[in-house]
């Protein structure tokens, strides 16, 4: 039986007290009771549980066949389980294919979910090699821990119960799995009476200590409190101290944020009123305040879990938009409980955060930054022990996570613990997924904190014998001899001594030149160039031949920049890495060199009709490559620089990844004045395919080819003056115009009454008809018209009624003082889209109640139209 320290007794505003954010200290209970030792379940900031623990040392015989792929997950390999998945003697063809997938994928979902569901039609002596390898693959898969732990109970082994529940209790703070282990806590204890029911009752409190934050935990909360009510009182002591177990437990729950708190306190309010009225009115008064804040809390949390998926396993990131989606949700709700919605005290928010962060690590258990701030959070909350603990976990999760590495060595480091952040470093250097080039660095610079030169310089030594070397690690330790230690000699004999071995690295050569460069060593400086280009093959030497030319603009003189610049200019033509550009673009070369800084020799309409020439220079001749300039007034100080390569993350040298470059052949220059390039429409039948009649040269001629219900919704459509239309104009005359529906091209078309802004733009489209009478698509409107576009703009700023002529028809009396009253058809419509949106459907709303629709009452009215006899 696992017990908890805290005492029971104490009350924080919102759930149990306990000594820590959910950390218990256990012990075995004699009787029949679970075992959870300190060593097997540890606390949750423990991670996944040790290969060296003692409930491990005496697993089931069931699951000691799968001993040796629980242990390669407990230290955060899961490909060392999806390797055990290599016996196909006894397979159906679906095991044998989700086995398949899973040796490919470690993280195959549908893949385990198959095989899964296979092991549940199985004894558990062949389903417990299944769970085991399921469960090392995802440590924090609560609903497969209770399928495995029911199938255990169901086969009555005990010992493999109670190894189970000390794995996964303490850091899968799942419900129904928390409820599986009271219902066997429950069936061990009932047959030994009063010591049974004490056994039960720690059990209960030990699991709402752990769990009685979750949302769904109503239920949970109602079950204790049925087993206090349930218990028997001989006495009446016995009787006093169960009343007041209930109602101690009462007032924990209506203080929980869960799913059913507005039924626990409405039993609250029923048992305090059956035990005294006079006591129920100031206890209710008391508790009321607390509980509605609660509820309320309830009801905001309840949106940020109903976006959750309970059902996701922890699977590394994707990137997919159901994993983005879920990790926004659980930030958001961490977010929530940071805020402290119901005025916790210091111990009840941090219990409270702390659980909400173990169960998102239970769905996003792959993801570093979750780590991190989990770590940060009890960091800056004054539990520098929880964090170093956090930080453990992480490492165990993610041991290939090298930025989780450096965090928690900083962490370490910054509040003295030296020797743990050195062994975090030693960690990193002798993994081999992460052994690079950057851990030795880091290592390197640490230890010249913490030790010295000395010590930096032995690291150095050892890090030059690593396969993972590269030239960053001379770059490195030149530098801390010459920026820290103040010792250029030292400084120089590193770079020379490294010069020996990547002379072929480009990026090397041009540290080593910046290097020279800051000791003022001109002379040196050129004859490191000249030894570079000596032995870089000519493909690879265009960006040292950028940096000479650089140099000598800066320092040389006149003639040896011109030398310098016609010695580039010929060995890159030799491999078409600048070829015509350069001898085209010779002003772009004067231009870089007499720029400085942001300084430029010429006007930036200059730049830009020098890129748009060298653009047309690189489509006429394919040869010539676009990429070897930077268009605009963003010019490097060297033209013509091409970077093939980017570095790869983690200082892994001189490898990179070639950069997907667009083919420029294919581009074509912007040009307002290019006109409308439209495709004609297929030929019809039995026109020769010669024939151009149809061909397409204005916007008119495209009308002709369009739908006619789609030729009069574009006619509609106001002059574009300027780059893109004004929002405001389009939604006016939209919700002014009577948009047509054709049920098909042949169907005649309906004018509408009111008159449109086409007919104000151009006089000779008022007319839709034709003599016999058929419909014809509306005339486009001139939009490279003046009078045009005034008359559009007016029509649909100001689209006052033309006003009717008097008839000398009496007018009804009654009527008279309503047409007197002015409408908002005589007023211009407003230009607030949001109103315009809530007029168009008022007046939808009244040609609903109406049964028709006038086309001439106008958009804005809100009345109800109809006939008026």
């Amino acid at each position: 039986m696992i017990k908890s320290m805290g005492s029971s007794s104490g009350v924080a505003a919102g759930g149990l007290a306990t000594d820590g954010p959910l950390q218990a200290d256990t012990k075995m209970m004699e009787g029949g009771g679970a075992v959870v030792t300190p060593a097997a379940a540890g606390s949750l900031e423990d991670g996944p549980p040790s290969t060296t623990t003692t409930a491990n040392a005496t697993v089931a015989a069931a699951a000691s066949a799968v001993a040796p792929a629980a242990a390669a997950a407990d230290v955060g390999v899961p490909e060392a389980a999806a390797a055990a998945l290599t016996n196909t003697a006894t397979m159906t063809v679906n095991e044998r294919r989700a086995r398949e997938s899973i040796a490919t994928n470690p993280y195959d979902v549908e893949a385990w979910t198959a095989l899964c569901n296979e092991a549940q039609t199985k004894p558990i002596g062949e389903a417990a090699p299944v769970f085991e390898q399921f469960l090392a693959t995802f440590p924090t898969a609560a609903r497969y821990w209770r399928m495995y732990v029911d199938a255990q109970i169901a086969a009555n082994d005990d010992e493999a119960v109670k190894q189970i529940f000390s794995r996964c209790l303490l850091h899968c703070l799942h419900v129904d799995l928390w409820r599986s282990y009271v219902r066997y806590m429950r069936k061990v204890n009932d047959s030994r009476g009063p010591e049974g029911r004490d056994e039960m009752r720690k059990a209960f409190e030990f699991m709402l200590s752990h769990i009685g934050f979750d949302i769904t935990a109503g239920p949970v909360w109602l079950e204790y409190i049925s087993f206090l009510k349930a218990a028997p009182a001989l006495t009446p002591q016995e009787e006093s101290q169960r009343m007041t177990a209930v109602r101690k437990a009462y007032q924990k729950a209506v203080l929980a944020p869960v799913h059913l708190v507005e039924q626990i306190w409405k039993e609250y309010e029923n048992f305090e009123n059956s035990v005294s009225r006079a006591l129920a009115k100031g206890l209710l008064a008391e508790y009321q305040p607390k509980h509605f804040s609660a509820r309320a809390v309830y009801r905001e949390r309840k949106k940020y879990c109903e976006r959750i998926d309970a059902n996701m396993l922890a699977v590394p990131p994707t990137g997919s938009y159901k994993a983005r989606q879920q990790c926004l949700a659980w930030k958001q709700l961490l977010t929530f409980e940071k805020g402290n919605p119901q005025r916790l005290d210091a111990v009840g928010l941090s219990k409270h955060v702390a659980f909400t962060y173990e169960q998102c690590l239970m769905y996003l258990y792959h993801y570093p930054d979750i780590w991190y701030d989990y770590a940060t959070w009890h960091a800056q909350n004054g539990s520098p022990d929880s964090a170093a603990v956090v930080f453990q976990r992480a490492l165990k999760a993610l041991p290939d996570t090298a930025v989780l590495h450096y965090a928690y060595a900083e962490f370490e480091e910054a509040r003295g613990g030296i020797k743990e952040a050195k062994g975090v470093y030693e960690t990193l250097i002798s993994n081999d997924s992460t052994a690079n080039a950057l851990a030795y660095i880091q290592l390197m610079r640490f230890v010249r904190r913490t030790e010295g030169v000395d010590a930096a310089r032995k690291v150095f030594f050892e890090a030059r014998k690593a396969p993972a070397c590269t030239y960053h690690v001379y770059v490195a330790s030149a530098n801390l001899e010459l920026c820290i230690d103040k010792d250029p000699k030292v400084a120089r004999n590193i770079f020379e001594l490294g010069l020996k071995k990547y002379i072929h690295e480009p990026a090397y050569v041009l540290e080593y030149v910046d290097f020279l460069c800051r000791m003022n060593d001109d002379r040196n400086v050129r004859v490191l160039f000249e030894r570079a280009l000596s032995v870089l093959p000519p493909e690879e030497s265009a960006e040292v031949w950028n940096r000479f030319l650089a140099f000598e603009q800066m320092y040389g003189d006149l003639v040896s920049m011109l030398k310098v610049e016609q010695r580039r200019k010929e060995t890159l033509s030799q491999t078409g890495e600048d070829g015509s550009a350069v001898g085209e673009g010779s002003l772009q070369q004067l231009i870089a060199r007499y720029r400085f800084l942001d300084l430029w020799p010429c006007s930036t309409f200059d730049l830009d009709h020098i890129t748009h020439q060298q653009v047309l220079l690189a489509m006429m001749n394919p040869q010539v490559r676009c990429s070897s300039f930077t268009p605009g007034p963003v010019l490097n100080s060297v033209p013509f620089a091409v970077v093939e390569k980017a570095p790869i993350a983690g200082g892994t040298g001189g490898a990179g990844v070639n950069i997907v470059r667009p083919d420029v052949s294919r581009m074509v220059l912007y040009d307002p004045r290019q006109g409308f390039a439209l495709r004609p429409p297929p030929l019809p039948p039995g026109r020769p395919p010669g024939d151009t009649s149809l061909a397409i040269k204005t916007v008119e001629d495209a009308f002709k080819y369009l739908p006619s219900s789609v030729g009069s919704f574009l006619a509609r459509l106001p002059a574009v003056t300027g780059p893109f239309p004004d929002p405001e104009v389009v939604m006016t005359v939209l919700l002014q115009t009577e948009l047509q529906v054709v049920m098909d091209e042949g169907a005649t078309q309906a004018v509408p009454t009111s008159a449109s802004p086409s007919t104000l733009g151009d006089p000779s489209a008022s007319s839709n008809k034709t003599q016999s009478g058929q419909s014809v698509p509306p005339r486009p409107p001139n939009f490279n018209s003046q009078p045009s576009l005034d008359a559009w703009n007016s029509s649909a700023l100001n689209p006052r009624p033309a006003r009717q002529p008097p008839t000398s028809k009496r007018k009804d009396p009654e009527k008279v003082e309503e047409e007197d009253m002015p409408t908002t058809q005589a007023r211009p419509p407003p230009r607030d889209v949001f109103r315009l949106r809530q007029l168009q459907r008022a007046r939808v709303g009244s040609s609903v109640q109406s049964g028709s629709t006038s086309g001439g009452s106008g958009a804005f009215s809100g009345e109800r139209s109809g006939s008026s006899e």
